[in-house]
Formats: C-alpha cells, structure tokens, sequence
C-alpha cells in the first residue's frame, strides 16, 4: 500500500545520501541546468507544445511521483525509468504534502486527448501529467522522459547533483489508433528476453501494436498443445540452418503481458495457407499426398501451400487458432494470406471462406496481409498493405466496403531494406530505403480509393532473413522506426523532414544511453 512519504523518512534519505556522497547530497556540486530538449523536440511531434524555459524543474533527491487514482501502474513505471540513472527514491505517493511531485493523474483531461492522448505541464513547481486513461498517461510519459537529459537512460547511476526537466506545456493524441512493428521469430528466432528488449525500445515512441510472425517455411516459433511436434521439430529450424527455438505457451503469456505493461498489445500471425513448409515438413498429414516435405533454411518464397482441399487442414488450422485465442487477449489474430503463389485462385478463396469464420467462433478479429482482401473478409478485418502504392482494386474494394487498411508500404516502412547499397544487413528487393524514405509518405495518399478514414494505422515490419542478433535488430529499425511511428501518432500537417531530421538528431544521445546500435545515416546531423 501506498503511504505519504514522512518527514522522518525523507529526512533519513537526505542524510543517508549526504554520508554515502551520492546524488542529491548536500555535498555535492550542483549540476549545470542543462536541457538538450525541449517540449518542441519530442518525437513523435506533439499535436500542440509551448516550451517555457522559465518553467524547468528540477529533479532531486526530494522529488516524489504522485499517482492519482487509476495511476498507480503507470507511476511505477516512471519510477522505474528514473530510479538506475539517478539513484533517488522517488517514492510514489497517494499526496505530495508540499514536496516537489511529478503528478500523474487519470480523468479530468482535455477531452480532445481521446483514450491514449495526454496533457503535460512542467512547471518550476512541478510536473502534471494527465490523461483520460491510463494508456494514454503511459503515452505522456514517454514524452516527459525526453524532456531530461540523455543520460536519464544510462544503465548505471551517474552521480549528478540534479536533472532538469524542460519547462512547457503539450497538448496530444494520435492520428491513428493502430500504431504498430512487427517481428519476424520465424526466420530467425529471438528469445523472450530479446523480444521484451524491443517492446521497450519501440514503446518510448508512442507504438501500441508488436505483430509477431510466429511461422513461416524455416521455422514454427509456439507451442501448440493439440499439435506439440509443431514447436519441438518444427522450431528447429531457421535461414541458413541457425540456431531455432520456440515459445512454450507460458512463454507466449509472459511476453503478452510484459507488452501489456507497456500498453502494447500483441498481434500473433500465422501465415497461411502458403508459407508453411515448417508445418508440412512435420507433419505429413498436412500435404496432400501425405508425404512429409524435407525442412528448407533458404529464403525462397512461394513453394509452399496447405492441402486445401483436405479436411486435416481445417481442424490444423482451427486447433491453432483455438489455442493462440486461448492465450491472446488482443483482439487480433494473424492469418497470413500473403505470397500464395503455389495456391490458385480458386483455392485461396476456398480457404479463406472456411478460415474466416473459425478466428470468429474463437471471439476474435481478423489481421491478414492484404491478398485476403479478394476474400471479401468481414469488414471487421483489417488487411496489412505491403506493396508500394497507387492502384489496388482488390484494396480499394475493401475500403469502400468498410475494412479499415493497415499500411505497410515496403519501399517506406519495410525495417530489413538496406539503407544503402553498402549496408551489410537487410535486403534490397523493395529498393534501398533512408531516414528520408521512411518519413515522407502519407498513409491516407498511398493508395488510389483508401483515403484517411479508411486508414486504421501504420505498421513498422521488421524481416529477418538476414538478421540474427539484437545488435541487428536496432541496426535496422533505428533511426527509421521513429520516423513511421511520427506519421502514425502526429498529424499530418505536422509533417515536415527538415523540422523532422532535427528533432532526430537530438535523439541519438538517448539511444547511446540505452546502448542501442542505430545506423548514423548521412542524411541527418547527429548530436
């Protein structure tokens, strides 16, 4: 339980830190009162923010966070964000009783903020964070976190006297309401502790949806009980014969809550009825002449297609769609439908009208790429468009039909295209994709006939064919996973490379602090 923070107490603290010589003591130095950023800096960029220089605060030892009803989550959170680099209690707090407070209160905000906007004012006083929901504090928080210097992020403390936080107000809420990345575990498995390791990285830019492509032809990535030879055998293998690996469901669990607890919510994907050879290679019921296929590592695409006319297929199908609902509590599941070429037409269709209802009779919605929109699928689903914009009439039928349309545009937010001819990850098939690239689209353009509101969001894939280490991960999605997350979250009018590319560049100090390695692309001018 909660307790107001004694007297006693914090006068114990003050003296503790002055014997020990730490941060905040009274014998330290104090630190110069620097701001790297300001409220106008914070990417993604704010609906409206007013930077007051004359309104820092300042952190210290004294500081305490105050949450509100409804807050108490998202204060230990921020807790936990501020407490390694500056080794202040920062208790939480049911009431400030006078002292210095960062305040995070649910309800009362600007109604124009929605569900997951945020109003910020930092003023030499203290901090007010607000927000209808506890999503949209989350949200605030991530702002309020570039406000401090960099080394806010740092791993270990750093022995400062005080931090600043820059002075001003922000009003915000995002564009769209599906912001989200996705990650390939099935090319190249990457373990839970890895996976987490990306939720926080993406989280700090506003992103509330992780797609996890949990199969593919080299590798099947969870467990699934009724089919258990799917994840033993089938998860062995990856591109070029690399390690696998698999996801227990307790696992999966696990992961979905440590999303939940940064308000991001995870979307797993099955592809079929194509990209399933890791399936058909264990278990030989699953082809059409009940012959196992042999295991393929390469990184061909297209070959494979379940036996659709088979009624093993459909209790395959409706067994893992059971079981992933089961231990899902988005309301998305992922049925594939891309790069189907050894399926015809006909096929295709077929499947999809026995496949679409089964997602329903498990309580669930619809995510596909967007080959299953000449399925006519409920308007509930959401098709993920991966092509590189101007005319699709299947697309297009969709959106006049109600589907909201994910968009994935490869030759903009595709993470594992390679920078430049000279990069030494990725892959190049949809072009060679800069800081620039990624940023200037407009997702409400991109498609002849699925204008704004047609439009349910943006999606940051992240292939891995060639990627295999964290290391890697960050290599590719940093720097240009901020800039898609901008043209989800920010309004369009707002949109602006050349006020965009600075802001940028004053998040490279943070990202060293965190340890991630981002591509230093010549197109910006890093700080």
């Amino acid at each position: 339980m909660r307790k107001t923070l004694s007297r006693a107490v914090l006068g114990v603290t003050v003296l503790g830190l002055a014997a020990l010589g730490l941060p905040g003591s009274a014998a330290a130095a104090p630190a110069p009162r620097d701001v790297e950023r300001t409220v106008t800096d914070i990417v993604p960029v704010p609906v409206q923010a007013k930077a007051d220089p004359k309104a820092n605060f300042t952190l210290t030892p004294l500081t305490v966070i105050r949450a509100g009803q409804g807050a108490d989550d998202v204060a230990a959170y921020l807790r936990g964000l501020l407490r390694t680099a500056t080794g202040y209690p920062l208790p939480v707090v049911p009431r400030s009783a006078g002292l210095p407070a960062i305040s995070l209160e649910v309800g009362h905000a600007d109604p124009r903020v929605g569900t997951e906007g945020y109003q910020l004012n930092v003023a030499k006083s203290g901090v007010t964070l607000k927000a209808n929901t506890s999503a949209g504090l989350f949200e605030g928080v991530q702002s309020l976190r570039q406000l401090l210097p960099s080394t806010i992020d740092a791993k270990s403390a750093q022995f400062r006297a005080s931090w600043t936080v820059a002075g001003g107000s922000v009003l915000d809420y995002p564009r769209f309401g599906y912001r989200g990345a996705m990650l390939d575990v099935a090319r190249h498995f990457f373990t839970p502790s890895q996976v987490k390791l990306y939720i926080d990285q993406i989280a700090q830019y506003k992103i509330n949806t992780l797609h996890l492509h949990l199969a593919d032809d080299q590798g099947w990535r969870i467990e699934i009980k009724s089919w258990p030879r799917l994840a033993t055998e089938g998860g062995k293998g990856a591109v070029n014969g690399d390690p696998g690996g698999y996801y227990t469901q307790a696992e999966y669990k696990d992961i979905v809550a440590y999303a939940a607890s940064r308000h991001i919510t995870i979307v797993p994907e099955i592809d079929m009825p194509g990209h399933t050879n890791a399936a058909q290679a264990t278990y030989a019921e699953l082809n059409c002449d009940g012959i196992a296929v042999p295991p393929r590592t390469d990184t061909e695409v297209g070959y494979s297609s379940l036996c659709i006319s088979s009624p093993t297929t459909y209790k395959f199908v409706e067994d893992v769609i059971r079981e992933l609902a089961a231990i899902t509590p988005g309301k998305y599941i992922g049925i594939g439908g891309d790069e189907a070429h050894s399926t015809s037409d006909a096929d295709y269709k077929t499947f999809y009208q026995k496949v679409s209802p089964l997602v329903a009779k498990y309580g669930k919605l619809i995510t596909g790429w967007h080959e299953i929109s000449k399925t006519q699928p409920p308007a509930s689903a959401i098709p993920q468009y991966w092509d590189q914009g101007g005319a699709n009439a299947d697309v297009a039928a969709a959106a006049a039909r109600g589907n909201k349309i994910l968009m994935s545009p490869s030759n903009h937010a595709y993470l594992d295209m390679k920078y430049n001819a000279q990069t030494p990850l990725g892959q190049d098939w949809a072009g060679l994709v800069e800081v620039k690239d990624a940023y200037n689209w407009d997702p409400a353009t991109l498609v002849d006939g699925v204008g704004e509101n047609s439009v349910a969001g943006v999606e940051a894939p992240l292939w891995t064919e060639t990627l295999r280490t964290s290391d890697n991960l960050e290599y590719m999605a940093f720097p240009r996973l901020p800039g898609i997350a901008e043209i989800g979250w920010s309004p369009q009018a707002s949109h602006n490379w050349d006020s965009y590319r600075e802001r940028l560049a004053k998040q490279a100090p943070r990202w060293r602090a965190q340890g991630i390695d981002f591509y230093a692309s010549p197109q910006v001018d890093w700080k």
